[in-house]
């Protein structure tokens, strides 16, 4: 039989967790997912200390849920296997406890209610107000966390266990509007391990951590630019085929383009005239890329990587810095395109250099297999078909 001090501890706790529910209900008018895991943190801070406070047994959970239930008919979400749910949403993220170690330092203060530290929950009360508060950690996704709903969490909490891992799910889950399947699918693909990012130096050479991440998230190892039909341009061999050819291709086609290279990425010339002390250079691509608040140089070429493309893209760079970048806009970046690339050779040579940089392939519709060139309509025929 329960002693009197449990039987107390049971009755508060689910007064105290159904006015939290109530209290959420009214303030998810305003943000309904933040609100909702700012609430869901509160109760779990609540269920997890006073767990270990009374030593509250397995069946503790299935009381509280029941009484709620009985308290707030058509109640949903609290089941006894949901509070455990809850329970280790906060137990997982403990981080944002306004009185864990990493969230007492300096903290990124916040207008929304459920991000400020002015006061803190006690084991007897559930403020959503002050459940959360953002650590002074550079990389933690503060608005994608914010945006991925609960069962969104709970999944990724029961699939992956490395911080970082689950920072890169969460950022993908809100970018791509992820559903729970689709989370749980690139969660067990590996996604985070499998991640084919460029061969840069970026870490290095942009000092803000979050504008590394993202130039680094900006740009792929390798791009199919299956628009290039070098077949149609004449009956030279592949080899030779030159860098102003296919940048020449690449212009023609500069929409497609920019939907394979991604996101917000805005043409301004090929050729680009840039020039210092008298010396004249044209870098082959230029574009300027909003998310990154950067211009970006691509320079072309169609043979194996060399080290030496790194010190014509480095005085590229240099000069864009000094002559073309506007003072709000952060340091250019360059991207060297070429057919092909050790990858860890890259690695190392790109190091030494100052200025942000990548090196990344690319492929044409002449290296697909012939049996799937041989495949796809002729794109006169397929003209004519769509237009009919």
């Amino acid at each position: 039989m329960e002693n009197k001090k449990s039987l107390i501890s049971l009755s508060q706790a689910v007064e105290t967790i159904k006015q939290a529910i109530l209290q959420g209900q009214l303030e998810a008018v305003k943000d309904v997912n933040r609100v909702q895991l700012a609430v869901y943190f509160g109760i779990g801070r609540y269920l997890s200390r006073n767990t270990k406070r009374f030593d509250w047994g397995t069946g503790v959970m299935d009381k509280i849920s029941q009484q709620l239930h009985k308290e707030l008919p058509g109640l949903r979400g609290f089941s006894k296997s949901n509070l455990y749910e809850i329970r280790k949403f906060y137990e997982e993220w403990k981080m944002l406890d306004p009185n864990f170690p990493v969230a007492t330092g300096k903290l990124q203060q916040k207008d929304s209610a459920v991000t400020t530290a002015k006061s803190y929950t006690t084991e007897n009360q559930i403020d959503i107000h002050n459940a959360i508060v953002i650590p002074n950690i550079s990389d933690f996704p503060i608005e994608d966390f914010f945006s991925v709903p609960f069962t969104h969490h709970s999944k990724l909490i029961s699939l992956c266990k490395d911080t970082a891992a689950r920072y890169y799910y969460i950022r993908r889950t809100a970018e791509e509007h992820l559903s729970v399947d689709a989370l749980e699918t690139i969660i067990k693909r590996n996604d985070y391990d499998n991640r084919d990012n460029i061969p840069n130096n970026f870490d290095k050479t942009l000092q803000n951590s979050n504008l590394a991440r993202k130039a680094v998230m900006m740009f792929k190892d390798s791009y199919a630019l299956n628009f290039i039909n070098v077949e149609e341009i004449g009956e030279r061999d592949i080899q030779d085929i030159d860098e102003r050819v296919v940048e020449q291709q690449i212009v023609q086609n500069i929409k497609n383009f920019i939907m394979t290279f991604g996101n917000d990425f805005a043409f301004i010339g090929n050729q680009y005239h840039l020039e210092v002390y008298g010396v004249d250079h044209f870098p082959d691509l230029l574009f300027f890329n909003r998310e990154l608040n950067a211009l970006v140089v691509v320079e072309l070429k169609t043979g194996d990587f060399k080290p030496g493309y790194l010190g014509q893209l480095m005085s590229y760079l240099q000069i864009l810095d000094d002559k073309v970048r506007k003072q709000h806009e952060n340091p250019s970046i360059g991207i060297v395109l070429c057919k092909s690339a050790n990858k860890d050779y890259v690695e190392y040579v790109i190091q030494k250099y100052d200025s942000p940089m990548g090196v990344a392939t690319y492929s044409t519709s002449a290296d697909m297999p012939d049996n799937l060139r041989k495949a796809l309509p002729d794109i006169d025929d397929l003209k004519k078909i769509l237009s009919n």
